[in-house]
């Protein structure tokens, strides 16, 4: 099985394992499909957690804070025994219990950590399925909270069923169309219709670092020749020599005459013994 190194940044990456008899055009969707469930679930997990805390979502045309709502003619929101106010005015304020919120919550951490770019590290690539089965459980924590359902307007809702509108939003860029978005190896665009075997040999045991784009968008950015760390350790470095080099520049003392390595004898005193004698 060849595995593909899907990256973007460095807290956006992932490994998905196929085969080199897989068509390019196959590939691209299903590397398009993880992409959007992952970032799928790192929306939830904003979402959820607010959910958790204020309660479900108002009508969009009666969002704001609670203690103006009566002078704008919306009525106060009924408290419940849980209720806490939205600070952002877009929840209701009524939380669900805390022992089924604490389930939800960790549900969401147990949800993002299986979608967590350390897989990458870690070797371990990812799957349709895995991603699907924490969704659900997701769906599942929310059902517990929430029996009766959320509101259709509901992010939490929409994010679950997948319909959410993203277009205008700070999320439309993270997605992907698994049917227009184009697949890099080496700079170059793989074509579609060619198996990956065209591209990146026929050997199954093959680790590749590819990218995707959206159609039209052009080739990705290059990655840097040097990560980060290793960069400013470099500069850290040239500064201490610059540093040293300028101490050197600056010294005109003739003090180095008394070190051993300026003394045209010290090798015979080495033989002779008497290397280490000092005279005041």
């Amino acid at each position: 099985m060849v595995l593909l190194h899907v990256k973007r940044a460095e807290d956006q990456q992932f490994l998905f394992e196929t085969t080199v008899t897989a068509t390019v055009r196959d590939t691209t969707k299903e590397v398009c499909t993880l992409n959007n469930l992952r970032h799928r679930i790192q929306r939830l997990k904003t979402e959820a957690e607010q959910l958790a805390q204020y309660g479900p979502a108002k009508h969009p045309d009666k969002q704001g804070l609670d203690e103006y709502q009566e002078d704008f003619g919306y009525g106060a929101v009924e408290k419940g025994q849980n209720y806490k106010a939205d600070p952002t005015g877009r929840r209701i304020g009524n939380a669900p219990d805390a022992t089924v919120a604490a389930v939800l919550t960790k549900t969401l951490e147990e949800a993002v950590e299986a979608q967590h770019s350390k897989h990458a590290a870690n070797k371990t690539p990812l799957t349709v399925k895995a991603l699907e089965e924490a969704i659900d459980k997701v769906r599942g924590a929310v059902m517990i909270c929430y029996p009766m359902g959320l509101p259709d307007w509901d992010v939490v809702r929409q994010c679950l069923e997948g319909n959410e509108e993203l277009a205008g939003t700070s999320y439309a860029n993270d997605e992907f169309d698994p049917e227009s978005s184009q697949l890099w190896f080496a700079g170059k665009m793989m074509i579609p219709e060619n198996k990956l075997s065209d591209h990146v040999g026929r050997h199954e045991k093959t680790k590749v670092v590819v990218k995707v784009t959206k159609k039209g968008s052009g080739a990705p950015q290059r990655e840097q020749a040097i990560d980060q760390t290793t960069q400013k350790e470099m500069m850290a470095f040239y500064h201490r020599k610059q540093e040293e080099m300028k101490k050197l520049a600056d010294n005109q003392d003739d003090d180095y005459t008394a070190s051993t390595w300026a003394n045209p004898k010290s090798l015979k005193g080495h033989f002779a013994g008497v290397s280490d004698v000092r005279f005041r």
